[in-house]
């Protein structure tokens, strides 16, 4: 049994039920779970001389950031493709991609985890839905373990490619029995169900474009016969998408989904930006949940995602950073950042998204995308995930007054402290767990013999 304390924090933002904001606040952790907090002056006794005391006096403590979508492996190929959108970007670098084996997986996915976690990130989902030359899911999962992040890694796929209709070249696809045989191995081998686990599996069929209707349906009962494995993939991302749906399933992508089994509570769909008022109540009432990916639907033109309508619905809404070549970055704290500028700017309106609602996006929402109720919020019982912002940061001079949005509205800054499941992982803004200097000298080799550049 190891315990934690953090006391004098400057603020400590709990996100629970009542958004209780402490002052000069204080935090035990016993083994990987909260067990007390308040204020400093009302410590117990027993908990002022934990194993490890941290003074946190110049901080704001909030709970970890949910990342409920990326694509790891795509830090190896940022700004490529710069002009392009998404069905044409796809196109440019699914050869790129296809060179790819095991190592450049893992060590993708090592560098992508290091900057999620830097930026306040302690949970993610990840998206891997090709596996060239060796590739296997297990490399990511490998990669989380040792760098301490919490992972739900989806095993996505690929079955549809041009021969057939789709728009991925045959070169990455898989035969869907091959497929199934594999996403049982994943679930089997690493799957936990439990209460504050550290792996789960998630099925992810890549996109409508990019496998069968059969597929998704053979896809969503393997996942639905065992407990807690939930289902992902892209849906309603472009305008592209959306043709390629009518065209070939006479439906939008949502009837789509509908039709192959895709709604529901154990659900949840990136982007999300094309749904009409009717498609944003299927998802209320189905409890279908959405990733919200501000940037990357900029990046790639793809539009802005009615959010604001989803949230008044009570649609399941968390954050997703995307892919790191159609982001270009995996600041989960900037992706809050954008998602509240987004929501103002299309609705020329300045109340349309708050602070807080941004940061809810990024914690509890995510929390919620993800099935779990163990994370997003700081109370008694819940996981030890929490990260700090030291106040002192040149970003954060004159907004001393009001944490909180600071943190949305300040230029985004890395994190000073992370702790997940009760590990410090950051410490004085230094990663604990991954030597970033020689890691990168051997992503960069990697990235550079991908794309052929000199």
């Amino acid at each position: 049994m190891s315990t934690l304390l953090l006391k004098n924090i400057a603020t400590l933002l709990t996100l629970n039920d009542a958004n209780t904001i402490i002052r000069d606040g204080a935090l035990a952790v016993q083994d990987n779970r909260i067990v007390w907090l308040g204020h400093t002056a009302d410590l117990p006794v027993h908990w002022q001389t934990a194993d490890t005391v941290l003074n946190a006096q110049h901080q704001v403590i909030l709970p970890g950031l949910v990342n409920t979508h990326h694509h790891l492996y795509q830090t190896l190929t940022r700004a490529i493709a710069p002009n392009s959108g998404l069905f044409h970007w796809l196109k440019t670098l699914y050869p790129i991609w296809a060179r790819m084996d095991g190592e450049a997986v893992y060590i993708s996915a090592l560098t992508g985890m290091a900057e999620l976690i830097l930026s306040g990130c302690t949970t993610a989902s990840d998206h891997l839905y090709l596996f060239p030359n060796g590739a296997r899911l297990d490399d990511e999962i490998r990669a989380a373990q040792e760098i301490g992040l919490r992972f739900h890694a989806s095993r996505g796929s690929m079955s549809l490619g041009e021969s057939a209709g789709g728009l991925p070249p045959d070169s990455v696809v898989e035969e869907e029995a091959a497929i199934l045989r594999d996403s049982q191995r994943v679930i089997q081998t690493f799957h936990d169900p439990n209460e504050l686990a550290m792996v789960r599996i998630v099925l992810a069929p890549c996109s409508p474009f990019s496998v069968t209707g059969d597929l998704m349906r053979e896809s969503a009962r393997l996942a639905r016969s065992y407990a807690n494995v939930h289902l992902h993939t892209h849906l309603a991302e472009t305008r592209d998408e959306e043709d390629f749906c009518l065209s070939l399933f006479g439906k939008r992508p949502a009837d789509y989904a509908e039709s192959v089994e895709w709604v529901g509570k154990d659900v949840w769909w990136a982007h999300s930006v094309h749904v009409n008022a009717d498609e944003v109540q299927k998802m209320a009432h189905s409890g279908t949940g959405a990733a919200h990916c501000p940037c990357s639907n900029m990046r790639l033109a793809s539009g802005i995602a009615p959010i604001r309508q989803m949230m008044a619905h009570g649609v399941r809404v968390g954050l997703g950073v995307d892919g790191s070549a159609s982001n270009d970055g995996g600041h989960l704290l900037n992706e809050a950042r954008q998602a509240l500028l987004l929501q103002r700017v299309g609705a020329e309106d300045a109340t349309a998204m708050t602070g807080l609602q941004a940061l809810q996006l990024a914690t509890r929402g995510g929390a919620s995308v993800l099935g779990r109720s163990d994370i997003g919020q700081l109370a008694v019982g819940m996981a030890a995930d929490f990260i700090g912002f030291d106040l002192r940061h040149l970003a954060y001079s004159g907004a001393q007054h009001d944490p909180l949005n600071a943190l949305v509205f300040c230029a985004p800054q890395q994190v000073d402290l992370s702790v997940i499941n009760g590990r410090i992982v950051v410490q004085d803004g230094c990663l604990l767990t991954l030597d970033l200097p020689p890691h990168l000298e051997k992503h960069n080799r990697i990235s550079k013999a991908l794309c052929n550049f000199a």
